[in-house]
């Protein structure tokens, strides 16, 4: 007998424990980076969303697009100014925001995900109300922060087994359109649903050490220490911060694990092994 299909068999075996402790479970994952632009990787991460629906799992699919933003702003002609290094989102840019992350980048996923043989859904957080935010800070224009969730829309499409796919934007008190990190989008989301894991696809393999080593399981504690000492910096910062206030909202655990790798949702689910950086508090 084939050894390839001995050793498929085996591992589906031993995957049961994995499948029976999150069969119903919301498990929300934030897809971005090199991977969405990137036909194979993205058809490889849709097979593995459809599998996770497949097998009893609720996955909620929250994207970013920063890449593709800046490629239609600059086919466009519209030219961006910057607060301490933040991008100012004003009514020009907002629309092309919008546009491309509710439109390209929604529909690609969507479509991913349909042509493996699932059911998505895209929808951004106008939709239904679904975020209802603050302006962050007005010199940056139009960016919000999510100050009121209605995760109601969610819950319907999860009941029918269709997959959310989530655009990061919201609408404000007055009802303009805001732009919104898709990495606090997802943990946001992540804590209204209260999800069994928040899954943050990266282009890095975790959390490093001082030493440069991925730490493999951390508590809250130990995330701030590692901020307040330096060893979590840059682009890292935004992300453990997603990290720390999904598990004050009810998030059980948070993983930051690399989107690169083929198989890295299931990995991280289904297999003793894991993947990434598990965060979660301390027993």
């Amino acid at each position: 007998m084939n050894r390839d299909w001995i050793a498929a068999a085996r591992t589906l075996s031993e995957a049961l424990p994995y499948l029976q402790r999150y069969d119903g479970a919301t498990v929300v994952i934030k897809f971005g980076g090199n991977a969405m632009g990137d036909d194979a990787a993205m058809a490889g991460f849709a097979r593995d969303i459809v599998l996770m629906r497949q097998v009893g799992v609720n996955p909620v699919v929250v994207h970013g697009g920063g890449p593709m933003i800046n490629d239609m702003l600059g086919k466009l002609g519209i030219k961006s100014d910057f607060v301490r290094g933040k991008r100012v989102t004003d009514q020009p840019t907002v629309e092309v925001v919008e546009m491309v992350l509710s439109g390209l980048v929604n529909k690609r996923i969507v479509q991913a995900i349909n042509a493996a043989g699932g059911r998505a859904a895209g929808l951004s957080g106008k939709d239904a109300n679904l975020m209802i935010c603050d302006q962050d800070d007005p010199e940056l224009g139009f960016v919000g922060q999510p100050s009121k969730m209605n995760p109601a829309i969610l819950t319907t499409l999860m009941e029918s087994e269709v997959i959310p796919v989530i655009a990061p934007l919201g609408v404000s008190h007055d009802g303009q359109t805001l732009n919104v990190n898709g990495d606090t989008v997802a943990g946001a989301i992540a804590a209204s649903l209260g999800a069994d894991r928040l899954l943050l696809l990266t282009d890095v393999p975790g959390l490093k050490n001082a030493e440069g080593e991925v730490v493999t399981e951390l508590t809250p504690d130990q995330i701030r220490d590692m901020t307040d000492t330096g060893v979590i910096a840059g682009g890292m910062i935004p992300k453990s911060e997603t990290a720390l206030a999904a598990i004050e909202g009810g998030v059980r655990a948070v993983v930051i694990l690399d989107g690169r790798a083929p198989n890295a949702c299931l990995l991280e689910l289904f297999t003793d092994h894991g993947a990434g950086s598990l965060i979660r508090p301390a027993k």
